[in-house]
């Protein structure tokens, strides 16, 4: 796409439905440099804002710089720093991610440059603004690269980590705290011989919610239909919510 200004409001400032031949001129009738918007902006600043109006939820003004770079040619920086932003600024359960990659199908429909790519750029930066605000994929990278960092360096000098990581070796082994995860998918749960029954009354368990009624109802014929005889006890527990306090511990059934 041209990075020159394609204005979409004519001279006596009515909307314009298509996009007039770009000028290079900015709202006063001057000269845009480089990484200038129509408002004589510089686009990094704007889309700097844009960011810490999404984290602050200041939905007017992350409108208005969203409206801002689209307006001036910039559209293609906008869609590109906003799928970042869903990823490094926001909770992970929103459905902002899905919203902005529409929106952005859209626009480019359009012409981000068009008074409707416009709007789709305003749609999409408000879905943004008003998710909820949380860095925690930012975050747990950060932490768990730190982490990394620590543990190697206490190898090296023969010390014990001061941090570690929320899973240790020893946890991730037969009879450790995530004992669960090693089924018959696993190297280790196909040495230790565990086949089918172990993952369907152990492995496949939800929580803490448990199953809905419908595959509550599904499972449990599954599991009478089975080529393997599943005792009440069995078919009770692989039926049953995780309990969110004790995640992990597992009854022992003598199921292969």
């Amino acid at each position: 796409m041209d990075e020159e200004r394609q204005a979409t409001f004519g001279p006596d400032g009515n909307l314009e439905t298509e996009a007039p031949e770009a000028t290079g001129t900015n709202d006063f009738g001057e000269e845009t440099g480089a990484d200038e918007t129509d408002g004589g902006f510089n686009r990094y600043a704007v889309v700097s804002l844009l960011q810490k109006a999404i984290r602050r939820g200041d939905e007017e003004v992350a409108a208005w710089c969203a409206w801002e770079l689209a307006r001036s040619g910039f559209g293609w920086n906008l869609w590109d720093r906003l799928q970042t932003f869903v990823v490094e600024d926001l909770a992970a359960d929103t459905r902002a991610p899905s919203l902005v990659a529409r929106y952005e199908d859209l626009a480019e429909r359009w012409d981000m440059d068009s008074r409707r790519g416009q709007m789709a750029a305003v749609q999409a930066a408000l879905a943004v603004a008003r998710a909820r605000s949380a860095r925690e994929g930012a975050n747990a990278v950060n932490a768990f690269h730190e982490v990394a960092k620590r543990r190697a360096e206490a190898r090296e000098h023969g010390e014990e980590p001061t941090h570690t990581f929320p899973v240790t070796a020893d946890d991730l082994s037969a009879d450790g705290e995530y004992d669960v995860a090693l089924d018959g998918h696993t190297g280790e749960g196909a040495r230790l011989d565990r086949g089918s029954p172990f993952f369907r009354i152990r492995g496949a368990r939800v929580g803490p919610e448990g199953e809905t009624d419908v595959s509550a109802r599904w499972k449990r014929l599954f599991l009478a239909l089975d080529e393997y005889d599943y005792t009440d006890e069995e078919v009770a527990h692989a039926l049953s919510a995780v309990d969110p306090a004790d995640r992990w511990t597992e009854p022992s059934f003598d199921d292969g």
